[in-house]
């Protein structure tokens, strides 16, 4: 798929996304004050998101987000990707959420806003053992 630099950039940074270069590699591409939204967190700049991904690293073995689409109008682009990784508590299995991300770049562009939307009942919390079970529920009987 063609990208613009600035998205080509980004993806870069996701797929290739560690511990020791977070920081250096995280100013590169996020505005100062860039804000970001996910599930669980809301945030607004470098130190607040780096936190993120540090928590990310902390929590889980062998993160790896993958890119599976993107496009881009202007100044925002939206993208859809895999997470893929590893729990260190509860189960060790490979494990997979899929997502989207809106992206808003600024006139430099850098990622001024980026909103993640995934589903944490399905994509995560239904995983957990003991969760996962009362998770399930939950749905069926929802779906009746």
């Amino acid at each position: 798929m063609s990208r613009s630099p600035e998205l080509e950039r980004l993806v870069r940074f996701y797929e290739t996304i560690e511990p020791a270069t977070l920081e250096a590699r995280l100013a590169a591409v996020y505005a100062p004050d860039a804000h970001f939204k996910d599930p669980f967190n809301e945030v607004q700049g470098h130190a607040a998101i780096g936190r993120i991904f540090s928590h990310m690293f902390h929590q889980v073995n062998d993160p790896r987000f993958v890119v599976v689409t993107g496009i881009q109008q202007g100044k925002d682009a939206f993208v859809t990707w895999e997470f893929r990784f590893r729990m260190k508590r509860y189960n060790p299995e490979l494990q997979c959420i899929r997502g989207a991300s809106h992206l808003v770049f600024d006139d430099a562009g850098a990622v001024k806003v980026h909103r993640d939307y995934w589903d944490a009942a399905e994509e995560l919390y239904e995983k957990i053992p003991l969760l996962g079970a009362f998770m399930k529920m939950l749905k069926r009987s929802a779906a009746r």
